[in-house]
């Protein structure tokens, strides 16, 4: 007769657990819109599947097993329904020549992530678009219009692929539940999605404009650079309230307020999924200093939108950018 024991589903290791890891804090991202606490989530995610460990019996994958525990961990954070912004959900656009109000808290903002802490090294070609599109700041923006559960039920089910009947158990609920949040949740995502939601990948043409882009804020030409935008550019600077609309605006506050700008250095990074750059401007003493970590989304031959992230002291360390460049 066999040892019942020897057929007992071995407990997961801790390096199991921390296979795992970037494709949690995706997922974490996601949901709560912040870098920082989507760490901190992965982090109580992966404490408490290891204290729990011998209780997993390998019914489910192990996969599906820590995206339920990790998307309770976000709904407990999510408990008071709070959400993250972009600064075009803050009040209409304002004037270029308008001294700036003070900064809002920084938990107000969706910040960018990194992509090498949310996609992992081994991704195929393939999978690679679909990761990276599940990341991007326009489709973690349109998310955070929908309660935490309605989030949790997208999230789980259509970019985890995650059947209604596991979904239902992650929230402790039904799957007739399950099926009417996703569809309420459907119908908030179709009013409030914009266009660069579902953008495709950029194409040769559009990464050319992006490096032509980078060129002409390197060398502050304001004539080439708002050459290259749409007639309904925005631009943001979180944690500013403050958002522009159109090229004529972008102009005026990069020649105004923004001169200080001007002599900047770019340095490429990946950003939520898209090409980015952590910005430099030179200090007193000539060196370059951090000033923004700045995004750009293109529609078609032209830019749609440049945000500028001016929290640098919190995000040139999570992308690995030097806290100072030689002039």
């Amino acid at each position: 007769m066999s040892d019942p024991m020897s057929t007992a589903h071995a407990p997961p290791s801790p390096a199991d657990l921390e296979a795992h890891r970037r494709a949690l804090t995706a997922h974490c991202y996601r949901m709560l819109g912040s870098i920082t606490e989507a760490e901190d989530a992965v982090q109580e995610t992966l404490l408490r599947a290891w204290r729990k460990a011998h209780t997993f019996e390998g019914r489910s994958a192990l996969r599906t097993w820590l995206f339920r525990i990790a998307t309770r961990v976000c709904l407990d954070l999510l408990d008071h329904g709070r959400r993250r912004l972009r600064p075009a959900s803050v009040g209409r656009p304002g004037d270029p020549r308008t001294p700036l109000a003070p900064p809002l808290p920084p938990t107000t903002w969706i910040e960018p992530i990194p992509d090498t802490l949310a996609i992992p090294v081994d991704a195929d070609a393939d999978t690679l678009v679909g990761l990276r599109q599940g990341i991007r700041l326009a489709f973690v923006a349109a998310l955070q219009h929908l309660p935490p559960r309605q989030r949790a039920v997208v999230l789980l089910r259509e970019v985890l692929d995650l059947s209604a009947a596991d979904t239902a158990e992650a929230l402790a609920t039904t799957v007739p539940s399950v099926s009417s949040a996703l569809q309420r949740a459907r119908a908030t995502l179709a009013t409030v999605s914009g266009p660069d939601v579902d953008a495709p990948p950029l194409d040769a043409d559009q990464d050319a404009l992006l490096d032509r882009y980078v060129d002409a804020f390197e060398r502050y030409d304001m004539d080439a650079l708002t050459a290259l935008l749409h007639d309904e550019v925005a631009l943001s600077m979180p944690p500013f309230a403050l958002w522009l609309v159109g090229p004529d605006d972008v102009r005026t506050w990069m020649l105004g307020q923004g001169a200080a700008c001007r002599g900047s250095r770019m340095v490429p990074v990946r950003a939520s999924g898209q090409r980015a750059w952590g910005q430099y401007k030179p200090d007193d003493d000539g060196s370059l200093v951090p000033w923004s970590l700045v995004t750009v989304d293109v529609r078609g031959d032209r830019i749609t939108g440049m945000c500028h992230f001016l929290d640098t002291a919190t995000l040139f360390p999570r992308f690995g950018l030097p806290d100072r460049l030689d002039p």
